[in-house]
């Protein structure tokens, strides 16, 4: 499998536990080293320099582009743009090869996976299967490659799903594209039940599992609760507030930021950096390595959802 935005591993380990052994192309120093370290295939390089052509194994491209400039966590210039996105990518179907500029040029990342695809189709090497994520705000870029790629006789599918819903104990939503070529395929089914506020992990659809809350893979001493900084609208009182017997919000690069305090208020020792991985699903033993670590676990793809995604274009 290639896989571009290759990150620190989570889209790897995914992978790996659907049978998919991977080479990914990262760009980030930072996120090179824990790959590295963790002993995974790795090239270190803008995937924009590079194209099919650069690999031998075309079973299936893989990848989540930056999401900086579409995160409602970030600055907004990719949304701002996202009209401009969708142009670019029918300019890219009908094979107009003109390089894309944008004000930041991480929104134009999100269009090189495409490239990618094409490219291997037209040297005749095409993929067999396609597995995209992204913030929510790059939903209509994926229906907008659904469309693109169906042209070229891809089966595609796209929808925003929720992590905890896999079994991922963090209500984060992604934005998903799964295609197969040839072949039916659809987005993967939930194997838990949907975190709801005040809704108990027992109660839902008995076909389901409950989702999983943070005290389940964090091995604290105690019940905690985590105070973020979401929806605060500059206002302290407003912090959101998780208990451990519930799923933790999105983890992001501000983790490192979060409170953890006792169920009386005491302050606690906030999250490892082993401790924000586990709840993306890395080992606990996962070799973080160089700088800015948070960011690096903030960026990843959570591994039981990557796991999901990858074996819905497998066992289709």
């Amino acid at each position: 499998m290639t896989q571009l935005f290759a990150g620190p591993g989570g889209l790897d380990l995914g992978a790996i536990r659907a049978g998919l052994p991977s080479v990914g192309y990262e760009v980030d120093a930072n996120a090179v080293a824990t790959r590295l370290a963790a002993g995974l295939p790795t090239v270190h390089a803008d995937v924009r320099d590079h194209d099919p052509a650069d690999t031998s194994d075309r079973r299936v491209l893989a990848g989540g582009p930056p999401c900086q400039t579409y995160s409602v966590a970030g600055e907004g210039s990719g949304r701002a743009a996202l009209d401009q996105v969708l142009t670019a990518v029918k300019r890219l179907a009908a094979r107009d090869t003109a390089r894309h500029v944008f004000g930041d040029e991480r929104t134009g990342l999100v269009l090189e996976p495409l490239r990618w695809a094409l490219q291997a189709m037209d040297t005749g090497r095409p993929y067999e299967a396609i597995v995209l994520e992204q913030v929510p705000a790059v939903l209509p870029v994926w229906e907008a490659y659904a469309e693109a790629l169906e042209a070229e006789g891809y089966r595609v599918a796209t929808g925003v799903l929720a992590a905890e819903q896999y079994g991922v104990p963090q209500t984060r939503r992604r934005a998903a594209l799964v295609a197969r070529l040839d072949h039916p395929v659809a987005l993967p089914a939930p194997t838990h039940r949907a975190y709801r506020k005040g809704v108990a992990r027992h109660e839902g659809n008995p076909a389901l599992l409950p989702w999983v809350p943070m005290g389940e893979v964090l091995a604290r001493d105690e019940p905690f609760v985590v105070v973020s900084n979401y929806g605060t609208g500059g206002d302290p009182k407003k912090r959101g507030r998780r208990s451990s017997a519930e799923p933790a919000a999105t983890v992001t690069g501000k983790i490192s930021r979060f409170r953890v305090v006792s169920e009386d208020g005491r302050e606690l020792p906030r999250f490892t950096s082993s401790e924000a991985g586990l709840l993306q699903g890395f080992p606990a033993d996962w070799p973080w390595s160089g700088c800015d670590i948070a960011q690096q676990i903030g960026n990843a793809c959570p591994v039981l959802l990557a796991q999901a995604l990858f074996t819905a274009v497998t066992s289709a």
